[in-house]
């Protein structure tokens, strides 16, 4: 009796032991863990983010979409498909999952070699096609639908009629970005008065977003109205005194217009110490734009 005793007393203990070395495993899976990933994702944390996801051994769709997001940000777009393709099989209905592969598979459209990049352009293009069937609401992935008919040649199912269609899906949605869409067609035409027109439609129908006036200061400095250009970009500038993205593309302008270039070499060295998030554009970018700079 007393032998059983303590063979259940030993075998309970092993369990224990287990049961430690189990349980920090078990938490790196739990939903509060994943809202750390987001967090270090939303700072540009990436590659941390993506250690804390594989000591995590999380497998469900939300881990393979973030991993599939950091990825894409470090420019490993062959992994950033690879992840969403697993998010997508994992909730194929998910029209974010599905557009972001479109996402991934355009950017390795865009590097890779010339022999594969049409099927890569195919592949993206049905995605995005295939998210905006999902969620005909999804401002995200009509953008990137319009973007892709309006830059693909035909023979890849590109085509400016396809986005005017298109856009006029999103007048009700939202009627911003539905003039941003126009502008963008009108540029395409070469029509510039009337992108013109309706980039400063844009900016007045959402007088406090800086990224408004940012699209109008590009456009003008583009045509060589600099004064101009300079203007809106200080208005901006007034809106959102801290925006990185402000400095970002008012150096970006003067780089591209060979002008004001110690100005430019400045605002880029700020940017590259402020915090961003996803949606500024990346250091390595800035980085270059700074070296050109600096030779400029």
């Amino acid at each position: 009796m007393n032998k059983k005793l303590i063979r259940k007393a030993t075998c309970w203990s092993v369990l224990n032991s287990c049961l430690l070395y189990l349980l920090p495993a078990l938490a790196f899976a739990a939903p509060a863990d994943l809202e750390r990933v987001r967090e270090l994702y939303q700072q540009t944390e990436y590659e941390q983010a993506l250690r804390l996801l594989e000591a995590s051994r999380e497998k469900g769709p939300e881990a393979y979409e973030l991993t599939g997001k950091a990825q894409y940000m470090l420019e490993n777009y062959k992994k950033a498909t690879d992840a969403f393709e697993k998010a997508v099989a994992a909730d194929p209905t998910n029209a974010s999952y599905v557009n972001w592969l479109g996402k991934a598979f355009g950017r390795r459209a865009e590097t890779s070699f010339f022999l594969r990049a049409p099927s890569y352009a195919t592949t993206a293009r049905k995605h995005f096609e295939r998210a905006v069937a999902l969620d005909s609401q999804n401002l995200e992935a009509l953008s990137d639908l319009f973007e892709y008919y309006l830059q693909a040649p035909g023979f890849l199912g590109g085509g400016r009629d396809k986005a005017s269609e298109l856009s006029e899906r999103v007048r009700e949605l939202d009627p911003v970005k539905y003039h941003h869409m126009q502008a963008r067609l009108a540029e395409k035409r070469k029509d510039f008065a009337v992108a013109e027109q309706e980039l400063r439609q844009a900016a007045e129908l959402a007088p406090a977003e800086e990224g408004r006036l940012l699209d109008l200061a590009k456009f003008l400095s583009g045509q060589g109205r600099h004064r101009e250009s300079d203007e809106i970009f200080e208005h901006a500038e007034q809106l959102a005194p801290d925006s990185p993205k402000i400095k970002f593309e008012r150096a970006k302008t003067y780089v591209r217009a060979n002008r004001n270039l110690d100005v430019a070499r400045k605002l880029l060295e700020q940017y590259l110490i402020s915090p961003l998030t996803p949606d500024d554009p990346p250091r390595s970018e800035a980085q270059q734009l700074l070296n050109k700079a600096r030779k400029g």
